[in-house]
């Protein structure tokens, strides 16, 4: 199963929501979607099954929120160049150079191991799990994202065509 790609088709990307998802603000208010859902999930202690609607809410924002911002003319900043080396990750991972393919699963499950200690968090209403494997997935998904700008940079180095439009 290739996690990448069920990823992005579950979040049913085009060139458009890329572009969109390259703002910096889509990129910076994205990583608010875990800690959202992680407190969407705790509500059920204060709203019983009302928190269904917070739940609903948290990944409702997570389908949104590369799609609500404007779309980038370039891509200057370390966000946007995360979501072009993203995409190019998923677009050409097989001339991707080994130790970023490496780099990118490694970080990917260093990511969904913060899973267990956030499960185990929420289940036992045990605050102190929940946050540590809040912090345990999104750390390594920053790191995910820095690699995915030296991704782009040697992408773009090399003087290959960026998929979609040309933003440079």
């Amino acid at each position: 199963m290739d996690v990448f790609r069920g990823a992005e088709r579950m979040m049913a990307m085009d060139d458009a929501t890329w572009r969109r998802h390259a703002n910096p603000w889509s990129v910076w208010s994205r990583f608010t979607v875990l800690p959202l859902l992680v407190l969407a999930i705790w509500s059920r202690v204060w709203l019983g099954w009302w928190a269904l609607l917070p739940i609903a809410l948290a990944l409702g924002w997570n389908w949104l929120n590369p799609r609500v911002f404007p779309p980038v003319d370039r891509l200057g900043g370390w966000a946007g160049r995360a979501v072009m080396g993203e995409r190019i990750f998923l677009e050409h991972r097989s001339e991707i150079a080994p130790h970023h393919r490496r780099a990118a699963t490694v970080l990917t499950w260093a990511s969904a191991a913060g899973a267990v200690p956030l499960v185990v968090g929420l289940w036992a209403l045990w605050w102190e799990g929940a946050v540590f494997g809040t912090l345990l997935a999104a750390l390594p998904k920053v790191w995910f994202c820095d690699r995915m700008v030296w991704i782009y940079e040697d992408w773009v180095g090399a003087g290959r065509a960026l998929p979609g439009e040309d933003m440079t």
